[in-house]
């Protein structure tokens, strides 16, 4: 039997014993060295004056307006296998990450957009590769091989400091052939000019596999938002795609505008005491898990979080991929009306090198959620 490389880790290969080596970045152990965690001392640390060197000195970073923080800068090779971060701007620090010496990043998102929490709002997440959990605690379990090397960084735009607080843990072990590499890609329109269908990854080149959507949507009309289709367009589709949706509620794993009330109506008959609200939901694969509603004064639209990840039915593709999603609500005599809403999303994928240019990112303004 093959030695087992410690990657691809579920209940039925967990007892296994392997060669790979156990790692951990944080900013108690910087450089992930082994022996080397806890080391810092800091007589200015007011918390552990008089504890003496070991104990807990230094949990976290401060980064500067406009400077750009290493966080990895691993050695392979070796894959990631778990992210927690707490703390950073949402929106204003942006997540990078570079693999195997590309000058491009293969990763490039907002920081809270990376963990499905785009909005600024805590949602909290249950699902197999993302976790927010209380206190804003954002977990991520992808996990992202890489053969030669692993550069992570975070840049803060805002302009106040921010803290961050993290762990990136890792394996040191051989990686397979067929193993390709984790992308992540961050778009915002805002609003969606009429008429246009909202694009979420496009220019995408090499041979892999689509494995997840985070949409931040914020509705700008009264009314149901959820009528678009997604579509997905693989191997040279031009005008129409190979794989097309029936519905945004649909796509995300819900039914009948993701209100229970509706539901029940529609597929039971009309029936007594029940009340038409949107039901928020968290799951292994996919969810509604942050519904941000007007406050009665100056909170005026209704925003949605949501999430849904191909990890039993990925996306393959091998020449090239592009994914767009329609914006449609009701007209009052029952005809679609296209809408015009704040749209934003982040596109989770593996493929193999070398990594397409990704489009700019939106600048600090236009990233900004008020």
């Amino acid at each position: 039997m093959t030695e087992f490389n410690g990657l691809g880790l579920h209940l039925g290969n967990l007892s296994r014993l392997s060669h790979a080596e156990s790692r951990s970045l944080s900013a108690e152990n910087p450089t992930g060295e082994k022996g080397k965690g806890g080391m810092a001392i800091d007589p200015d640390h007011r918390p552990s004056n008089g504890l003496g060197q070991g104990w807990k000195v230094r949990p976290c970073i401060t980064i500067q307006p406009g400077e750009t923080v290493t966080l990895a800068n691993i050695t392979g090779p070796g894959a990631l296998q778990h992210l927690w971060m707490t703390s950073a701007h949402p929106r204003f620090a942006i997540l990078r990450i570079f693999w195997d010496g590309q000058e491009q990043p293969s990763v490039e998102t907002p920081f809270g957009d990376f963990f499905a929490n785009g909005w600024g709002v805590y949602g909290q997440l249950s699902s197999l590769p993302v976790c927010v959990n209380p206190g804003s605690g954002m977990n991520a379990f992808w996990e992202m091989p890489f053969r030669k090397h692993c550069r992570m960084t975070l840049e803060n735009i805002g302009q106040q400091p921010t803290i961050l607080y993290y762990q990136i843990d890792y394996t040191l072990t051989d990686v397979p052939e067929d193993s390709a590499y984790f992308h992540a890609q961050f778009r915002r329109v805002n609003p969606l000019p009429f008429q246009q269908v909202y694009t979420i990854l496009e220019g995408v080149r090499g041979w892999g596999h689509y494995v997840g959507t985070a949409l931040c949507w914020g509705v700008n009309n009264t009314g149901w938002w959820g009528e678009g289709e997604i579509k997905f367009y693989l191997d040279g589709d031009t005008d129409f795609p190979t794989i097309c949706g029936t519905g945004t509620e649909d796509y995300f794993l819900g039914s009948y505008n993701f209100d229970p009330g509706m539901s029940n109506q529609c597929t039971f008959g009309n029936l007594r005491n029940q009340s038409n609200h949107y039901q928020d939901f968290t799951t292994p694969y996919s969810g509604l898990h942050n519904i941000i509603r007007p406050d009665g004064v100056y909170q005026s639209q209704m925003r949605f979080g949501l999430y849904r990840w191909h990890i039993m039915d990925p996306i393959r593709f091998t020449r090239d991929l592009r994914v767009t999603i329609q914006a449609l609500g009701w007209r009052a005599d029952g005809r679609y009306l296209p809408l015009q809403d704040d749209i934003s999303s982040t596109a989770f994928w593996y493929q193999s090198l070398p990594t397409a240019q990704f489009p700019p990112l939106p600048n600090r303004d236009q990233l900004e959620v008020v």
